[in-house]
């Protein structure tokens, strides 16, 4: 990038003060860049306190950025245990809330501001000529009323997690659902804290098959221990529940190997009632409770009554505030498309990813890069430390040293699990892609470690879904 040019005078903009929005601000001021960050919340953060009873299953060493590290270790600040799980209240007084304390972070940090729009000052997206050469305008609203504000490039790091998944298992709102919206959380509510009485002793559905309707039911489980009069039933969308209870032993991460153990054994022990293969379609009240009522493959089916529901289907991103910006998404997981098929969940369930920096996170739109989780638009199991390499690699580009940006790496923990065919179908035709990989290889099956070997990202490993993948990564030539 040109240093000369005068949209340097302007600060780097970052929307959302998460996690990877946080880092992306340290790698910047680490650099000497001006930054400006955007955050909606009360705080910094402010997301991450709404789960902030969940553990993670990444112990701290994959939850804190070496750039922003660097900062706090100039405030005399003490790092945890990088062998410890971290609460999100943990990763928040512990991390985040002493980072955003920090002189240059805080200086730049916009809490309660939204932004509600970005575009190209002066200009819509229909015109062309000279686009790069002007600024972005940042459309913002805050309790001093609506403004805008200027900056040389734009790193959105928004998240997800105000945009959750409908019920509906055709990715709109189930029927009924907006009308009975007090009886239904999203996510994981805390039930054996704040929100314990809202479900002692209740029918409760939990609907989802990742993580966060892992940790509800877990923890729905531990409050029936207490409550024997609640009832618990679980309907996942999938036929076959392999990838759900994961990896076990296998997994590289042995938290997140538990929590799917753990779910399996309260599965086995009959703790609940599993409807498998369930594509929610409507909620309705009846006479005591709510029933959903949906479709399995036997047939029409119907869950409750119930007196609470928990929908733990994952969010998507929110492309409202980049309409007036030249975008190239991927057409259904509506991330950046270089990024689509090595994330693609009909294609991959290892938790391998390539590395990837600020190429795969760029758009047409000069200066734009989508980052963290919603740079995954709707695919699962995002970790930060992803998150944390795309910013360093987007940092080292804004600030000119192209070597840095380049040399991208990525190595994450894998599931144990590694089929390409589980997202409708629900099946393992293939088992483990293959078998298991060699014991002195660091993959999580044959398939994989031989795609590895060749340099490849591994996990495609399907004869079933190979003609898919070639497909699949035909839309990105």
């Amino acid at each position: 990038m040109n240093p000369h040019d005068p949209l340097n005078e302007l600060p780097v903009a970052i929307i959302g003060a998460g996690p990877v929005g946080l880092a992306a601000a340290a790698n910047l001021v680490g650099r000497g860049l001006a930054v400006r960050i955007y955050e909606s919340g009360e705080s910094a953060a402010a997301n991450v306190l709404a789960w902030a009873h969940v553990r993670l299953f990444s112990p701290w060493r994959f939850n804190l950025d070496p750039a922003a590290a660097a900062l706090l270790a100039d405030e005399r600040w003490t790092a945890p245990p990088e062998d410890e799980l971290p609460t999100g209240r943990e990763l928040y007084d512990r991390y985040l809330a002493p980072l955003a304390a920090t002189p240059r972070i805080q200086e730049a940090l916009r809490t309660r501001t939204r932004v509600v729009a970005i575009a190209r000052q002066g200009l819509d997206k229909l015109v062309s000529r000279d686009r790069g050469d002007r600024p972005f305008a940042l459309r913002l609203e805050s309790a001093a009323g609506p403004r805008t504000e200027l900056a040389r490039a734009v790193i959105d790091a928004s998240g997800t997690w105000k945009q959750p998944n409908p019920m509906g298992a055709d990715g709109l709102p189930a029927i009924g659902e907006a009308r009975f919206s007090e009886r239904i959380a999203y996510g994981v509510p805390d039930v054996l804290g704040r929100a314990r009485e809202t479900y002692a002793g209740r029918r409760v559905a939990v609907i989802g098959g990742g993580h966060s309707a892992a940790n509800a039911l877990l923890d729905l489980a531990r409050l029936a221990e207490r409550e024997p009069a609640m009832q618990l039933v679980w309907a996942v969308r999938s036929r076959d529940l392999t990838r759900v209870f994961g990896g076990g032993a296998g997994d590289q991460l042995p938290a997140r190997g538990k929590l799917g153990s753990d779910l399996k054994a309260l599965v086995a022990g009959q703790r609940l009632r599993l409807v498998t293969g369930f594509s929610a379609q409507a909620v309705e009240e009846r006479g005591d409770g709510l029933v959903v009522s949906g479709r399995t493959s036997e047939g029409q089916a119907t869950l409750g009554p119930v007196d609470r529901i928990v929908v733990a289907t994952g969010q998507r991103p929110d492309l409202a505030l980049t309409q007036e910006l030249r975008l190239d998404l991927d057409p259904w997981l509506e991330c950046p498309r270089a990024l689509g098929p090595e994330i693609d969940p009909n294609l991959h369930s290892c938790g391998s990813v390539p590395p990837h920096g600020y190429r795969e996170l760029a758009h047409p739109e000069p200066g734009f890069f989508t980052a963290g989780v919603k740079s995954y638009g709707r695919a699962p199991t995002f970790l930060m430390a992803t998150g944390y390499e795309q910013v360093r690699s987007i940092a080292a580009y804004l600030a000119g040293d192209l070597a840095a940006a380049n040399d991208v790496r990525l190595v994450l923990p894998e599931t144990g699990v590694c089929s390409a065919d589980f997202l409708e179908t629900g099946t393992t035709e293939a088992g483990c892609c293959g078998g298991p990989a060699p014991a002195e290889v660091e993959a999580c099956c044959a398939a994989d470690a031989q795609a590895k070997a060749q340099a490849k990202s591994g996990c495609g490993c399907s004869a079933k879904t190979a003609p898919e993948a070639s497909v699949r990564l035909g839309l990105t030539t």
